[in-house]
């Protein structure tokens, strides 16, 4: 009984806490996220007052407030729509791999570590944070943007890759050779394209299981379903947020319409649990060694990322503000991240330092991140580029002229 009150008291306290967070950052116009990962720091390892009873409660939260904000993302979209913007974003996601992972192994290889260490940075480095990402295209209202299905068709490629590169990378790391890591790959291959033909071919007989005219039935059934996919693709060493998001895409009609209504508060309510929870497992005391490294690699990648999305933007036709609101809202890294130094630091054959370097970088690009993708929405932006965009037709006439 004294563990479940202390529990009760621990829990209780800090989402109220998120709840004030969340209230002073839309007052001051900045996304709550950076404030609830500092609070997690504040009442983490290593923090001020580290709270240990509701950890295993805000973890469970956690895992489920990445899984709800997959499968809201999901149901903005029709699985048509995801087939057109996987195809379109292709070469994107190409440029995605080159610009975003190379810098990583480049860097552990400049630190002196050997090429696992290289191998699991260039993932840390690569993959944007889907959870933190979908929260800022919320809270910025930008989820019907013309740029956000460039965004997503980017977010699915790298989840979509992850299902493939977590299962080798676990290979690599236990030393089990290529026949491991190539049966491992084939598991991972063919469980995400069993779900992906499920979800496309089969979707509207899941919707019409579900009833749009009984809320109760209709919220359990597809908090039910998401639950369930994601932990199966998790099991079988796929992405637990490419199930989510499947199961997504999946539903469509009345059904996608009301479940987006009512799993609207329980999204809010994990994810701030998901930042949090990223916070109270971080000790701040591990940071500081690691900070001009994570630093330099963090602006470096920062730049690559919004390069990416500014080039999938425009190879669509997305106009110059569109171009730099997909780019700079790629930049957070996060859940996977974390996932890929974890898998390292269990392994236990890497360089120590690799979990504290992660973390930091980690923590400045999901602070950061935030932030800069609110620099389009600024009167300043928006006149830099009036301005550039007219000094670009000044060059293109006098160019005209002269031929």
């Amino acid at each position: 009984m004294h563990e479940t009150t202390t529990l009760l008291i621990e829990v209780g306290a800090l989402l109220f806490l998120l709840g004030l967070l969340g209230r002073l950052g839309r007052r001051i116009g900045l996304s709550p996220i950076p404030l609830y990962l500092l609070a997690g720091l504040v009442f983490g390892h290593g923090g001020v007052l580290p709270l240990a009873a509701s950890e295993e409660f805000f973890a469970v939260g956690a895992e489920i407030g990445v899984i709800l904000l997959l499968v809201m993302l999901g149901l903005e979209y029709s699985a048509g729509e995801l087939v057109g913007n996987l195809r379109s974003a292709a070469p994107a996601g190409l440029i995605d791999g080159v610009l975003n992972a190379l810098p990583g192994a480049a860097f552990a290889l400049l630190l002196g570590w050997n090429w696992v260490a290289a191998v699991v940075l260039a993932g840390i480095t690569w993959v944007s944070s889907s959870g933190v990402i979908a929260k800022v295209l919320a809270d910025l209202g930008r989820l019907g943007n013309r740029e956000t299905p460039v965004v997503l068709s980017v977010l699915v490629i790298e989840d979509l890759a992850m299902a493939l590169y977590l299962p080798l990378l676990t290979a690599v790391l236990a030393g089990t050779g290529l026949l491991g890591g190539g049966i491992a790959l084939a598991v991972a291959v063919g469980t995400v394209l069993l779900v992906l033909v499920v979800a496309i071919r089969y979707g509207h007989l899941i919707s019409s299981a579900l009833s749009a005219k009984d809320p109760e039935a209709l919220l359990l059934g597809v908090l039910g379903l998401t639950l369930l996919v994601a932990g199966v693709a998790a099991k079988l060493q796929v992405s637990a947020a490419v199930g989510a998001f499947l199961v997504g895409i999946a539903l469509s009609g009345p059904v996608a319409h009301h479940a987006t209504e009512m799993l609207s508060p329980l999204r809010d309510l994990f994810a701030a649990v998901f930042f949090l929870f990223f916070g109270l497992v971080t000790d701040p005391r591990d940071i500081p060694p690691v900070l001009l490294p994570a630093l330099g690699l963090a602006v470096v990648t920062m730049g690559t990322k919004t390069l990416t999305g500014y080039l999938a933007a425009r190879r669509v036709g997305i106009k110059e503000p569109g171009r730099w609101r997909a780019g700079l809202a790629l930049v957070p890294r996060g859940e996977f991240s974390i996932v890929i130094a974890g898998l390292a630091v269990a392994a236990g054959s890497v360089e120590p330092r690799l979990a504290a370097l992660a973390t930091a970088y980690v923590l400045i690009t999901v602070v950061t991140g935030p932030m800069l993708a609110r620099l389009p929405d600024f009167a300043w932006f928006k006149q830099w580029l009036r301005q550039r965009a007219a000094r670009q037709r000044m060059e293109a006439a006098v160019t005209a002229t002269t031929d």
